[in-house]
């Protein structure tokens, strides 16, 4: 095992103590790049702006009555969110983060289940929040960031950050001077699934900080780099790692207009680190080698690879150089790409630093705010999940043969526990330790290894385990495979067989095929390739009933696979 000096981070307490040392230390440097509403180019917004903004609004809202309230944010990553955001936690109240992609009747019920006294929202979800407005009345507050005046029970966020800079030259130091309590729910977040299953995780300064600290300390970020951030800002991956490590670094962040904007949006902003979900690596990378096929580069790119590896050999780089059409691509300035909510393909995370983009991947759970496990740029392995944090314990419950078994984690960025529901608190903790549900191993050299979901593992008749998770990855692997669904059901003598749900790629079959494909022919080359997979898999493992599905399968907003609401006959 190496051992790897940390990289050296300042000690925070709590996000408010983070933000005002970060004003300090880079007042004048851009803390944001946003295009607000409409523009069209970048335009910088300093840390010190950022702080006193922060301090306004939050003035603004304790003269609301709102001190010690839940406040719910809802809306796309932007200015007005970051605001408040830390305008609720550094002195106002406790945050409720929503999913903008909920429908109006999951934001209602989110609302009831936090007893949300507020909500902020952006202006696409307005029509939303107005139908709901009347039919819930323990929300006294509703903020729009787009509306333009106040009106009947609504409020204008640009009126209220006004006022708030008002109060604050009158001298109401009643947001400035407010204490924090490090160690007390200060943020009430839900997992992803339908109201009836997710849960509220409550967090504190206490979990938020020492989760930055330890992140910080494994993987290098300084005030010369500027983040593109993609992901949903609601989810803890995209919170903690995407918005509020940056600002604690002294970095820059970019708001991306939309998916399909991103490498317009790395080339505008001269991003040098992106957070991503496996989903959108992937896509990238094979974007590449199918636009080097049709151009008929696929030979000379391979052939440069190799002169790559040979020259890294030697201690020479040349990466930036040999494959500057692909670093233009992206914008010119990536020097690392980071992803995380399942485990990437890592031929993926190869490619990428073959390229010579670094490409490190962790692991964490909403419940431990939420990074597990990292690789550090100076130490790392493609298969695995990371090293744990080092101030955290990690453990594997009752390992079988394999030893492989449940992870369970234990230390101070571990949640406070399930809002209003002891009894999943109880569940979720033994003598300290939190159950992840995830099952998996540490190696050798304390590399974290995820082998699946534990509630996801197929048990055979003969008590053989198979991870759904592994069979997928090789799955989608295929380039005629979109994506892919690996289930158990009952077969023949009540025996459990592996079965699957392919979304085949059609527009890479009717490339291969030259005409538009008939049902039969997708079959017939699917079936093919789950031929070829089986022959890598021992028997119990196989493939032996698969089913093709033409539309793609509902995700949550981190792009995993909502399972649950696959129609999958187990009988």
């Amino acid at each position: 095992m190496k051992n790897i000096p940390l990289y050296e981070v300042r000690e925070i307490r709590n996000l408010k103590e983070m933000l005002n040392s970060s004003a300090e230390l880079f007042a004048d440097k851009a803390a944001f790049l946003s295009k607000g509403r409409g523009g069209d180019t970048y335009s910088p917004i300093s840390y010190r702006q950022f702080k006193n903004d922060v301090d306004a609004f939050g003035t603004a809202l304790i003269s609301l009555g709102l001190k010690g309230a839940k406040i719910a944010i809802i809306g796309e990553n932007r200015y007005e969110w970051s605001i408040s955001y830390l305008a609720v936690v550094n002195g106002t109240g406790i945050v409720v983060p929503l999913d903008k992609e909920l429908p109006e009747n999951e934001i209602q019920n989110l609302l009831v289940r936090s007893e949300a006294d507020a909500i902020i929202y952006s202006g696409s979800k307005k029509e939303q929040i107005e139908s709901i407005a009347g039919k819930i009345g323990s929300v006294r507050y509703f903020i729009g960031m787009d509306t333009e005046k106040s009106e009947r029970y609504q409020l204008s966020f640009s009126e209220l950050l006004e006022k708030g800079h008002e109060l604050l030259k009158s001298g109401d130091r009643s947001f400035i001077d407010a204490k924090i309590d490090e160690e007390a729910m200060s943020i009430l977040l839900f997992t992803s699934g339908t109201t009836d299953t997710s849960k509220a995780v409550m967090l504190s300064h206490k979990n938020i900080c020492s989760n930055l600290m330890a992140m910080c300390s494994m993987t290098y970020i300084d005030d010369k780099d500027t983040f593109l951030s993609i992901l949903p800002i609601h989810h803890t991956y995209e919170c903690t790692c995407g918005f509020l490590a940056p600002l604690y670094r002294g970095a820059t962040i970019a708001y991306c207009e939309g998916l399909r904007h991103i490498m317009k949006n790395l080339a505008e902003s001269k991003a040098t680190i992106m957070l991503g979900v496996p989903l959108i690596f992937e896509t990238m990378y094979k974007r590449i080698w199918d636009q080097a096929a049709k151009s008929g580069m696929a030979r000379k790119l391979r052939i440069a690879l190799r002169i790559s590896s040979v020259l890294m050999k030697l201690g020479i780089d040349m990466r930036k150089k040999l494959f500057s059409r692909i670093h233009e691509s992206f914008g010119g300035h990536v020097r690392l790409f980071i992803s995380g909510a399942a485990a990437i393909d890592p031929a993926v995370a190869r490619g990428f630093r073959n390229f010579g983009i670094n490409f490190l991947q962790g692991y964490g759970l909403t419940e431990c705010s939420p990074i597990v496990a990292l690789n550090r740029d100076v130490d790392f392995k493609d298969n695995a999940a990371g090293i744990p944090l080092h101030n955290l314990s990690v453990k594997i419950d009752k390992p079988n043969s394999e030893g492989v078994g449940e992870i369970l984690v234990k230390g101070p960025s571990v949640m406070l526990g399930y809002y209003q529901d002891e009894e999943a608190t109880a569940k979720a903790f033994e003598d300290g330790w939190f159950h992840t549900g995830d099952l998996g191993y540490i190696d050798k050299d304390n590399f974290v290894i995820i082998t699946g979901r534990k509630k996801n593992v197929i048990v055979t008749k003969n008590g053989k385990n198979i991870y759904p998770e592994e069979i997928e990855s090789m799955l989608d692997r295929s380039p005629y495979i979109k994506e892919s669904l690996v289930y158990g059901k009952h077969g023949e003598d009540d025996e459990t067989i592996v079965a699957a749900i392919i979304v085949p790629d059609i527009e890479k079959i009717e490339e291969v095929l030259l005409e538009k494909p008939s049902e039969g022919k997708i079959r017939a080359i699917i079936q093919e390739e789950i031929k070829k997979i089986n022959k890598s898999l021992v028997s119990y493992k196989y493939i032996r009933d698969f089913r093709i599905k033409f539309d793609e399968f509902a995700k949550t907003t981190t792009k995993k696979i909502k399972r649950y609401m696959e129609r999958i006959d187990q009988k």
